[in-house]
């Protein structure tokens, strides 16, 4: 019986490493954008409201994460919903910046 027990926890374990793998492939995914809004002070082609639905979706994952008790899925969605927070909190900064200027 414990070898049985032993390779489901293993398993576990496989399937919680796997999620957080794609988690962190994920983060790169947004990386790009950071480099355009922080960097390059670019915002052209950014909908907040296209980021706002998408954090919604990620925090209600994040929600069935946390109830599932997956690890994975909890760490994943927080670390995706800190960069599109980055972002969003760059696009503000910028547009702000840009509305600053003009009414200068």
């Amino acid at each position: 019986m414990w070898v049985g027990r032993t390779a489901k926890v293993m398993a576990a374990m496989w399937i919680e490493a796997i999620g957080l793998l794609a988690g962190v492939i994920g983060i790169f995914a947004w990386i790009p954008q950071i480099v355009q809004v922080w960097v390059h002070k670019r915002h052209d082609g950014i909908s907040l409201t296209t980021f706002a639905v998408v954090s919604f979706a990620l925090t209600l994952w994040l929600i069935y994460g946390i109830l599932v008790d997956s690890f994975a899925m909890i760490a994943a969605n927080i670390m995706t919903l800190s960069v599109i927070g980055a972002v969003i909190i760059g696009v503000l900064r910028v547009r702000n910046s840009e509305l600053q200027s003009k009414e200068s």
